[in-house]
């Protein structure tokens, strides 16, 4: 496979996914501002889940209100993770490579950008937001279950797993970085009603709230870390992303599993056999913010040789990241 379409079916799949889940943030966000009747730090926070902080405090100032941030984090096109500018992106990787994949995804993929590009011109997002940020993830969706029942299960299909579940587990460590530094109730609020409806709320933003219901009888910060973090069979978890993540890469490579040919294959099962080992009271006692914090460090550094073991010949373009470390 030419590196220039692995690159891009690599980078369609991580900007789809990145879209769904800020739709996904924003959408329990709408929700929670509703059991908790305010919003004191919840806007600024949901800007924090996407990293882009920065850039939002230069763009729209130092308040973080309730409109700054939907319009920010949603047509914003001078914000390169905005779900409008993911989509375009999204576009753009799969106009070039319209002969690998099928009519079907195409179109889907036009429908979903035409219909956000449309509503930021008509302003129904504003007026019926959570309808709109269901309906994101719904496209989303279609897509996801368009791509996997109508691509072949050659190396194309895995560069964009690959790709979708890098993105996701990223996404994950931070919405549970956000929530336990960020968000961190005082003393007194610890196990409050508040507190419990904060980790269902970050359960349900990872659509994980039924699954973990079925495993754990109470909703507690250890148990529901451990279930997002290194529960082996539920497919936002991040160990979860990182195993099937690291079976991709190798169907691509051939090298048998349990052993590397180039830094990519290392880096990837060093970071997986660190979450298969880890125990969530060892994570908790060093600091969950520092482990997270080093965790997508690691996984940046996944991201940079999979770059560079597979898309260095590829020229530079405007299909490639902007915004969000690789």
């Amino acid at each position: 496979m030419l590196s220039r379409v692995a690159n891009s079916i690599y980078w369609m799949s991580r900007y789809m996914e990145r879209a769904e889940n800020v739709a996904r943030f924003i959408e329990v966000n709408l929700h929670l501002m509703l059991d908790m009747h305010t919003d004191e730090g919840q806007w600024e926070a949901l800007v924090s889940t996407t990293g882009d902080l920065e850039i939002f405090r230069e763009r729209c100032g130092e308040e973080a209100t309730r409109e700054t941030v939907l319009d920010f984090l949603t047509f914003d096109r001078e914000n390169p993770n905005s779900i409008l500018s993911t989509l375009t992106m999204v576009r753009e990787n799969a106009r070039s490579i319209r002969e690998i994949i099928s009519s079907e995804m195409w179109e889907q993929i036009n429908k979903f950008y035409y219909f956000v590009r449309d509503s930021a011109l008509s302003g129904v997002a504003a007026e019926t937001p959570q309808d709109f940020y269901q309906r994101v993830k719904t496209e989303s969706h279609l897509y996801a279950g368009i791509a996997d029942s109508t691509m072949n299960r050659g190396e194309d299909w895995h560069f964009a797993r690959m790709g979708r579940l890098i993105e996701r587990a990223d996404k994950t460590s931070r919405l549970i970085d956000v929530k336990y530094f960020i968000l961190l109730p005082k003393p007194e609020d610890v196990g409050t009603p508040i507190d419990n409806i904060q980790w269902a709320a970050l359960l349900k933003s990872a659509s994980a709230l039924d699954m973990y219901r079925r495993k754990y009888e109470q909703i507690t910060p250890e148990s529901v870390v451990q279930f997002l973090l290194l529960d082996r069979h539920f497919p936002r978890a991040i160990l979860y992303c990182v195993l099937m993540a690291e079976v991709s890469l190798h169907s691509i490579t051939g090298t048998p599993a349990g052993m590397f040919r180039n830094e990519a294959e290392r880096r990837m099962g060093r970071l997986h056999a660190e979450l298969t080992y880890a125990r969530i009271d060892d994570i908790i006692k060093r600091g969950l913010h520092e482990y997270l914090d080093n965790f997508q460090g690691e996984l940046n550094g996944v991201g940079d040789s999979i770059k560079d073991t597979f898309f260095a010949l590829s020229s530079a373009s405007p299909n490639t990241p902007g915004g969000m470390e690789e």
